[in-house]
C-alpha cells in the first residue's frame, strides 16, 4: 500500500524485452536506501516488485497486462518516473490509500497556468467516470491529488481537473506534462468497492424481476 506522496523522481536507465513483458531498471538512490528483494516500489503509480538492486537503482518486471493498462509500455531509457516506497504501518498517511493498481490512463487536454500553481484538465472515459467525484481523491502518475472539478454525468466528452501546487510541480513529473500526454490513473479504492456492490445489487434485482412468480390458488 502507498500514500501517493512521491519520495523521489527517478530515471529509467534500461528497458529489456522479456517475451511478453519487460524488465525495467530505474535509478532512485533514495528509494533503494533500505530496499530488499521482493519489496514493492510504486513507479509512476504502478506497484512493482524489486527483483534486483544496487546502491542507486533497482530492477523490476512489468507484465503484459500492466503494459496495456498503463503508460509503462511507453517508457524508454531516460524516461523520468515518480517513485514511492510502500508505506510502513504507523506512518502518517499524508495522501490517501493508494494500491498501485492502475485503472487505466487519461490524456491531458488543457493546461491553465496560474501565478504559482497550475490547473490540468484530463479526459475522462465512460468506464472511469462513475468512480470520480468532485473533491474526491485520485492518483495520477502515483501522485495523490484532489479532483477540483469534473464534467456533468453523461457528458459526451467527459473530463476532470486537478490543481497542482508549486511543490507538486517541482517534485513530480506532472509539472512536465504537455497537452496530449497520457498519465496513469488510479481511482479511490472505496469508490471501486461501492461500484462493485451496486453492480451485484443490480444483477440480483434483475434476476429477481425476471424470475417467474408462483401463483397460489385459493
Amino acid at each position: 500500500m502507498f500514500t501517493g506522496i512521491i519520495e523521489e523522481r527517478g530515471v529509467v536507465t534500461r528497458v529489456d524485452d522479456v517475451g511478453d513483458s519487460v524488465r525495467l531498471t530505474v535509478r532512485g538512490p533514495k528509494v533503494v536506501d533500505d530496499v530488499h528483494h521482493g519489496d514493492s516500489i510504486a513507479v509512476s503509480g504502478v506497484c512493482l516488485t524489486v527483483v534486483e538492486s544496487t546502491a542507486d537503482s533497482f530492477t523490476a518486471d512489468v507484465m503484459k497486462q500492466t503494459l496495456v493498462m498503463s503508460t509503462h509500455g511507453d517508457l524508454a531509457e531516460g524516461s523520468p518516473v515518480n517513485l514511492e516506497r510502500a508505506a510502513r504501518v504507523g506512518d502518517r498517511l499524508g495522501g490517501h490509500i493508494v494500491q498501485g493498481h492502475v485503472d487505466g490512463t487519461a490524456t491531458l487536454v488543457e493546461v491553465h497556468p496560474g501565478e504559482a500553481w497550475r490547473r490540468l484538465r484530463f479526459s475522462l472515459s465512460d468506464e472511469l467516470a462513475p468512480l470520480l467525484v468532485d473533491k474526491g481523491s485520485i492518483t495520477l502518475e502515483g501522485v495523490s491529488l484532489t479532483v477540483s472539478d469534473i464534467s456533468e454525468a453523461g457528458a459526451a466528452d467527459g473530463w476532470f481537473e486537478v490543481n497542482l501546487i508549486p511543490e507538486t510541480l517541482a517534485a513530480t513529473t506532472l509539472g512536465e506534462k504537455q497537452v496530449g500526454d497520457r498519465v496513469n490513473v488510479e481511482t479511490d479504492v472505496l469508490a471501486r468497492h461501492v461500484r462493485r456492490m451496486l453492480r451485484i445489487d443490480e444483477v440480483a434485482t434483475a434476476a429477481l424481476d425476471a424470475s417467474p412468480v408462483a401463483t397460489v390458488g385459493l
